[in-house]
């Protein structure tokens, strides 16, 4: 209890005395401010663009594309293949006939609103079925495309990130020229990247003949999905893969995320660096400063061990506010910006708000708290180790 009541006020009266630092604490503060702030900022990116292609997918929801195929880029089927799929057992179905949506994608050029600069946006052709698959498809301006039309459908997000979607515009992709009739949301998901036009208009504009790249199919339940596949992947008929959406999602996010949490680790690692010796030089020049009095508290009796403590928590604080400040800064700069990247699985534009979460804001604090250990554990074994008749002769 003698060592807790010596730390203690060991570690309050170095508290106090910060104001006195004033200047070389808020360098430290800076520092550890402007880690975390980018270190939060950049793994937003991560963060967003993993959420948006988590909310688009479905458990009871099942892609088929064809064996071997990763993408819907590199997959195909005859008109035949999808009708088979579409009538396998498992499939929702209603008034309307199976919820199973044979589709089409390809990849036309749309000017960046920002920059100007061309992009790769989804055009997707769909069926009456694709709503029944996707019931969070809504169309919130406009109308929707008219089956046998050279018409098209905007997602939201598409609307706001790339130029000359607005309603009414013609614009030629492929052999076609496509009028914008309509804007759709689908809770913010992936399909808001998206354009949305008739598959069987778009097959002729590039001479794709009858074939499709990917089946949609909403099941029965989330259950149905092991009767769905083990019925398609049995028929000697086809050769597929089917996978739920949800993890189809997931896997196509995966080359970004990991991209960005490299890029994030090692920008904020370089930073890091920078802000550590900045804390080290802080806190050897408050052991400095404080030399004389450390002396003399040891002197009096005070161990060596309160000294290290109240040193490391005059670092620990420095850090945590740093921390807080830098990750306030990332989400009041970063949470919520819209922008697009690519999917670099599928070679197309996803737009996406970046997402600072709480579990990001946790590990910035956490990586300032760990700078402010490694700022302040050399300067407090100093502070604890020099001699006492040494700082006691200190002016």
């Amino acid at each position: 209890m003698g060592w807790l009541r010596q730390t203690w006020a060991v570690t309050l009266f170095s508290l106090k005395s910060l104001g006195q630092r004033a200047g070389s604490s808020a360098v430290a503060v800076a520092g550890f401010a402007g880690v975390v702030a980018v270190f939060v900022a950049v793994l937003s990116i991560a963060a967003g663009f993993e959420r948006v292609m988590a909310s688009g997918g479905s458990d009871q929801v099942a892609i088929v594309l064809r064996a071997g195929s990763d993408t819907e880029m590199s997959s195909g089927f005859e008109l035949e293949q999808t009708r088979i799929i579409q009538q396998a057992p498992g499939v929702l179905r209603d008034p309307g006939g199976p919820a199973a949506s044979a589709e089409l994608f390809v990849i036309v050029d749309v000017p960046k609103r920002s920059t100007g600069t061309s992009a790769n946006v989804p055009l997707r052709g769909v069926g009456p079925e694709a709503f029944a698959v996707r019931p969070q498809v809504e169309i919130t301006e406009g109308r929707s495309f008219r089956p046998g039309f050279q018409e098209v459908i905007v997602g939201e997000a598409a609307a706001r990130q790339f130029a000359g979607l607005e309603l009414g515009n013609r614009l030629r992709w492929g052999e076609a020229t496509w009028e914008v009739v309509g804007t759709f949301g689908a809770e913010g998901s992936l399909w808001e990247s998206e354009i949305w036009t008739d598959a069987r208009v778009l097959q002729p504009a590039y001479r794709r003949g009858s074939t499709f790249q990917s089946v949609y199919a909403r099941l029965e339940s989330p259950e149905a999905f092991g009767r769905f596949k083990d019925a398609l992947t049995s028929d000697p008929r086809l050769e597929v893969d089917v996978e739920r959406e949800s993890d189809y999602l997931q896997a196509q996010s995966r080359v970004l995320r990991t991209l960005v949490h490299v890029l994030g680790n090692l920008i904020a690692a370089l930073m890091a660096t920078g802000a550590t010796f900045g804390a080290l030089n802080t806190m050897y020049s408050a052991v400095a400063a404080r030399e004389r009095e450390i002396a003399t508290l040891r002197a009096l009796g005070f161990e060596g061990g309160a000294v290290v403590v109240s040193v490391l928590a005059e670092s620990l604080l420095l850090a945590l506010i740093g921390g807080l400040l830098g990750g306030g800064l990332a989400y009041l700069v970063a949470n919520g910006y819209q922008t697009a990247t690519m999917n670099w699985q599928s070679f197309s534009q996803v737009a996406f708000a970046l997402s600072v979460t709480p579990a990001l804001l946790a590990s910035g604090v956490i990586y300032a708290l760990a700078m402010g250990v490694l700022g302040g554990i050399f300067p407090a074994l100093r502070a604890a180790r020099a001699p006492v008749a040494v700082g006691l002769r200190r002016s």
